[in-house]
């Protein structure tokens, strides 16, 4: 079983440079850990994916902990959340306490553009390098396009698991079954010492999922560190899809107990800043829980990550044993199209419209392509590019 620390040094250095959203963390773990790293397939990486998508939480953050759970067991999970999640986490700290100050900054604002615009070469490589694995067939293509198509018109949580459900369907019914690498040597060594506990995990977190949705609403009144905890717990429960789909939620959790312009400022500091979004509960619970405001800030991510992890942590080792059946393969496959088809979503809504806003970026998109795609130059490197670029676009 891989070091837990090489696991957070990972994920910790991730965390610093993923811009972009989940569409744009889902490319850069597969860079990483599919591409350089090999610590796992492209298959079992999509598998990984497609559960993310059927659960509610935040999307990109399962993949990585299921990343850290396949290389580390439950100890490698928390690993890898912990390091991915860090950065952001300290990053919202520190622009609660600088309020708005640096969001206005029109430098740090072309610092950002810069960033968004990497996340767009980000995810085209990472849904051209699935598409290439993935939808070889004319049928798994067609699947992809189906999907995509579906998603840009009828965007939404529920349009994204029928689009998911049916592609499994599909799959099932019309894609003959094929030996998959889903059992490969590391995931038969990994699954051969994790088999004893896996069980025991797998009961004792849907259990204590269920435990905490029902019973913290019942102490909530007597505490509020509790009532913060419980409403960020409740929102991470609800949330499909992470990212932008949270920020409804918690703009009915914080209520009148924040101003509109201070949570704007959070969620826009939530886009600027590396790392899941989810992060946005941190800035709001330091500003909720003003007489401790750091515990506040710990609690509410606590709360809003929680319950994501804990329905993955159940349900993660049944649906790796469903996928390896031969008789399920042709769902598998159908799936792992669809994944191609909402990364190939994503990579025009959010990614694409939120970055490019003229020839210019559109210039220096291909470019940064070209510099990930055929001169393999590494991530670190075209994060310092994207930010000199950035800067030097407020200066023309």
């Amino acid at each position: 079983m891989m070091n837990a620390l090489t696991i957070f040094k990972q994920f910790f250095l991730l965390g610093w440079i993923s811009f972009g959203g989940p569409a744009a963390h889902i490319g850069y773990f597969r860079t990483t850990f599919v591409t350089k790293l090999s610590w796992l397939s492209d298959t079992e990486y999509a598998q990984l994916v497609a559960l993310s998508q059927f659960l509610p939480g935040p999307g990109s953050s399962q993949v990585g902990f299921a990343v850290g759970y396949h290389r580390g067991g439950l100890i490698g999970a928390l690993a890898a959340f912990t390091g991915f999640t860090l950065p952001s986490v300290l990053l919202m700290l520190a622009l609660a306490v600088l309020s708005s100050s640096l969001t206005d900054n029109a430098l740090f604002q072309g610092v950002i553009h810069g960033l968004k615009l990497l996340a767009v070469v980000v995810v085209a490589d990472a849904t051209l390098g699935m598409a290439r694995s993935f939808c070889q067939r004319k049928l798994t293509a067609a699947i992809a396009v189906i999907c995509a198509s579906v998603m840009l018109t009828i965007p939404g949580v529920w349009s994204q698991i029928a689009v998911l459900l049916a592609a499994a369907m599909v799959g099932l019914i019309w894609l003959k079954p094929h030996p998959v690498d889903l059992a490969s040597d590391s995931t038969e060594r990994v699954g051969n010492r994790l088999a004893k506990t896996a069980a025991k995990q797998v009961h004792f977190s849907l259990i204590l999922f269920v435990v905490l949705l029902t019973g913290l609403p019942l102490l909530a009144p007597f505490s509020p560190s509790v009532q913060l905890f419980s409403d960020f717990y409740q929102a991470g429960s609800l949330v499909f899809g992470g990212g932008h789909v949270v920020l409804p939620l918690l703009q009915n959790i914080v209520g009148d107990q924040l101003s509109s312009d201070n949570f704007i400022t959070g969620y826009a500091a939530a886009q600027a800043v590396p790392g899941p979004m989810f992060t946005l509960a941190t800035y709001l619970g330091y500003q909720l829980l003003p007489p401790v405001p750091i515990t506040g800030a710990l609690l509410a991510t606590a709360g809003i990550f929680l319950p994501g992890f804990l329905l993955l942590l159940g349900v993660l080792k049944n649906w790796q044993v469903l996928a390896a059946k031969p008789v399920l393969n042709g769902a598998v496959s159908g799936v792992n199209a669809a994944v191609v088809g909402l990364l190939l979503s994503a990579l025009y809504q959010p990614v694409f419209i939120t970055a490019v806003n003229n020839s210019a970026d559109v210039a220096l998109m291909v470019c940064g392509f070209f510099l990930l795609r055929t001169l393999k130059l590494p991530i670190v490197g075209l994060v310092v590019l994207a930010i000199m670029t950035g800067i030097l676009q407020t200066q023309l």
